[in-house]
């Protein structure tokens, strides 16, 4: 899977980031709500709560933010009416998107949705249209920098501890997990003290695309800025080669 690092996009997008902080946290506090009303508030019985827990620590939200959102979605119970929506869809160039959300309102999100794509000569496709493209992986990006550990040694850790691909890349170290050992593999490397820079379940492209056309570049660029300043998307995804 190396071949492609996804480090420069990563620091490029670091003050933007920062900046939505508070978006990822209410992006979250909505996974929690669903995950609690699925399976009941305990992480230990209810396993896609452990994973968004884990998820919720990565993205370094206080302990007690995430108590007091399993508590006040196992108080509402019936009241949490999001649910999941996936689309899919082409930007410029067939650039490949894919867009997830939680909503509570189906229609709201498609016409956003669709909306962006518009604005940036796309078009939303039909489910499975571009997903066959991607591979669903956990993917935990360490700062070469940061990290004294010696890159052989990093790398027996991380598959010890369950991973199944190692990278390295000319800044950073990239681990690739199986979706259901992301959170296990997180947590052993933070253990030891590892500095991650970003950990996350992701949907990682088979192949890249570059754009060299301005106009395509700046269409696509505004697509991506209107699906993620949506309060309705957790997560965009696309196979665009930013480097």
């Amino acid at each position: 899977m190396s071949g492609h690092s996804k480090f420069a996009n990563i620091k490029h997008k670091k003050e933007k980031n920062d900046a939505a902080k508070g978006k990822i946290f209410t992006i979250i506090g909505r996974e929690i709500a669903v995950a609690v009303k699925e399976g009941g508030p305990d992480p230990a019985n209810n396993f896609k709560l452990a994973q968004v827990i884990a998820k919720a620590k990565a993205n370094n939200m206080p302990n007690d933010t995430i108590d007091r959102g399993i508590k006040k979605a196992a108080g509402e119970g019936g009241n949490v009416n999001y649910k999941y929506v996936t689309y899919e869809g082409y930007g410029p160039n067939g650039i490949a998107i894919i867009v997830d959300a939680l909503t509570d309102n189906a229609n709201r999100t498609a016409a956003n949705v669709r909306s962006a794509f518009t604005k940036g000569q796309g078009n939303v496709g039909t489910p499975g249209c571009v997903s066959f493209m991607f591979d669903k992986k956990g993917l935990i990006i360490i700062d070469k920098e940061e990290c004294d550990m010696d890159a052989d040694d990093l790398m027996m850790m991380a598959l010890d501890a369950g991973a199944e691909d190692f990278s390295e890349e000319e800044d950073s170290y990239e681990v690739y997990t199986d979706p259901d050992q992301w959170s296990e593999v997180d947590a052993a490397l933070k253990a030891a003290g590892i500095v991650l820079v970003s950990s996350e379940v992701t949907m990682i492209p088979q192949n890249w695309v570059e754009l060299t056309d301005e106009t395509a570049v700046k269409n696509l660029q505004k697509t991506l800025d209107l699906l993620e300043d949506d309060d309705d998307v957790q997560a965009v995804y696309h196979n665009w080669d930013e480097g």
